[in-house]
């Protein structure tokens, strides 16, 4: 595995540095935003630890522009302030995890592993997805039905998405919930209904073939 670690503090860049390096990942690293950025642009990397209080480019803005950049290496931030705004700030600026100072080498270690894996295996993911004359391309999120492209948020997108990737299984709400917006919300919640209704508009409603299905009492599929 390949890792970037942009950290100033040379004790605890030197810690984590050794650390993955025993462990025969192979290790970059930079102490400001500034270095980083150019070696991220420079070269490809499958983590990214990346402190928040940098001496120049914070990492909460390094993270926007990886991501306005299109770059989805996973990050995982440092930081010393483990407030609440704080790590919701990190995680809106496209993060994809975090871990307040000082913390166990051992966790971080486990926490970088976790987000190579699941890296990987959205890598493997079929970059298009055919059912009818739908076509999803999860590369560059565009849908198109009988030609026409269809403009989706990106919480549609991703709804849409899960269901092709598993067309003709009838997927429960709580699969949905779990997997589309990775958050434990109320089971009696309409937002499933409410985004169904969204795509239905925009999929179905246009076209005489109908591709999302309800299957009642049990949840929501999508097939020819």
């Amino acid at each position: 595995m390949k890792l970037l670690i942009i950290e100033d503090e040379p004790h605890l860049l030197s810690i984590i540095r050794k650390g993955f390096s025993e462990n025969n990942h192979e290790v970059s690293a930079a102490m400001d935003g500034t270095t980083g950025l150019d070696m991220i642009a420079a070269h490809p990397f499958d983590v990214i630890i990346l402190d928040i209080m940098l001496p120049d480019i914070n990492g909460i803005e390094i993270c926007r522009r990886l991501r306005a950049a299109k770059n989805f290496v996973p990050v995982l931030l440092l930081t010393a302030l483990g407030s609440t705004e704080n790590i919701v700030n990190g995680l809106n600026s496209g993060a994809d995890d975090y871990m307040v100072k000082p913390f166990k080498f051992s966790e971080l270690d486990a926490r970088v592993n976790a987000l190579a894996r699941r890296a990987g295996q959205e890598h493997k993911q079929q970059d298009t997805i055919t059912i009818d004359d739908l076509v999803i391309n999860r590369k560059t999120k565009s849908v198109q039905r009988s030609g026409d492209t269809i403009l989706l948020t990106a919480k549609e997108f991703k709804l849409l998405y899960y269901l092709a990737k598993n067309s003709g299984i009838i997927l429960s709400r709580e699969q949905i919930l779990d997997n589309v917006w990775d958050i434990n919300f109320d089971m009696n919640t309409n937002v499933i209904d409410v985004y169904i209704n969204y795509l239905r508009k925009k999929i179905d409603k246009p076209y005489e073939q109908k591709l999302i299905h309800t299957i009642k009492g049990l949840g929501y599929t999508i097939k020819p």
